[in-house]
């Protein structure tokens, strides 16, 4: 797999990220553990993996300062990205896209990583109480006070509210062509995986015709595309999956045969099901970046793996011809 790096701070594509959300929030409390999780962070940059990726909003804060313990001493190894524009309360989430709190929320994160410097800085949700111009403005500031190297923008889901024929990222896109007009866009970070694979329509292309990198979120699938999940498993109340409509164990059932497909395609390759996927999405674009989470250093150890497995056009025709993954929205 070819490895270059674009944008003004050098992103690593044609790799594999790390996603260091799991270690700390969404996902089930009582599997949390900060000395093994700073193992797989330093088990993840062994393998080659470079791209680590974070929020201010996970835990709140817990996961930067994780991250931020798990770097130390290691810091020019790391390609740092971490999130600003969303506050978590305690039963809801709300957008601050103010100029004032972005600026106090940068000198925060640079304070939980312990560092001088974030690689990537990414708005996570646009304030809709506030231009996005003015936001991303305040964030374009960061860069100039050598605060920040460069910007980023999270995509909202393919499945949110949209105007009616419009594509699953048109509201993405019109956002991009606006902060474009204020400062350069580095990244756009969007869902992206066997199952969910709206993100091909117009968002890859749009970003590959501008040199926009894309970091690929959710490429595992939450997990379910590792193929070690099981219909009717169950989650604890706290991980986003028991409220995910893919999780139900009909749907998670159902969608056997998309797992299945992976599987045999993995068993060819001599690699696992998860490296089949994370694979996939290399093969979407050059400047695509899949940033799997991890809990564990064997899975951090085995995703960065996925760069050297090679799908050829047959492999890829099977997972184009799997059948579209269900959810209990359809």
């Amino acid at each position: 797999m070819e490895r270059r790096t674009i944008g003004a701070a050098g992103l690593a594509v044609g790799a594999v990220g790390l996603g260091c959300m799991p270690m700390s929030w969404g996902y089930s409390a009582s599997q949390r553990h900060g000395d093994r999780s700073v193992r797989t962070v330093h088990a993840a940059l062994d393998a080659g993996v470079r791209l680590l990726d974070t929020a201010d909003m996970y835990g709140p804060f817990t996961n930067e300062l994780l991250v931020g313990r798990a770097i130390k001493g290691r810091r020019s190894e790391a390609f740092l990205s971490t999130k600003c524009g969303l506050l978590v309360g305690d039963q809801h989430i709300v957008a601050n896209g103010r100029p004032g709190y972005v600026r106090r929320a940068c000198d925060a994160s640079l304070r939980r990583l312990q560092t001088d410097v974030i690689d990537l800085y990414q708005l996570h949700r646009a304030d809709p109480e506030v231009p996005v111009e003015e936001t991303w403005g305040a964030m374009a500031e960061l860069v100039t006070a050598g605060k920040v190297r460069s910007l980023g923008l999270c995509a909202v889901g393919a499945h949110a509210p949209r105007r009616s024929g419009a594509g699953p990222f048109a509201g993405t896109i019109r956002q991009l062509e606006r902060i474009q007009q204020v400062f350069p866009v580095s990244a756009v970070q969007a869902e992206l995986s066997v199952w969910a694979p709206e993100a091909l329509e117009e968002l890859l292309p749009w970003c590959a015709a501008r040199g926009v990198g894309v970091l690929a979120a959710m490429p595992l699938g939450n997990g379910y595309l590792t193929g070690t999940l099981k219909p009717g498993q169950g989650f604890e109340p706290d991980d986003l999956r028991a409220r995910h409509p893919r999780f139900t164990a009909e749907m998670m059932a159902a969608n056997q045969p998309v797992v299945a497909g992976l599987r045999r395609i993995a068993e060819r390759r001599g690699a696992s099901v998860a490296q089949v996927a994370l694979a996939w999405a290399l093969r979407q674009g050059p400047h695509v970046v899949p940033v799997p989470g991890a809990k564990r250093e064997r899975w951090a150890v085995e995703n960065a793996g996925a760069a050297d497995v090679v799908l050829d056009d047959r492999d890829l025709a099977e997972i184009a011809g799997l059948p579209p993954a269900r959810g209990s929205w359809d």
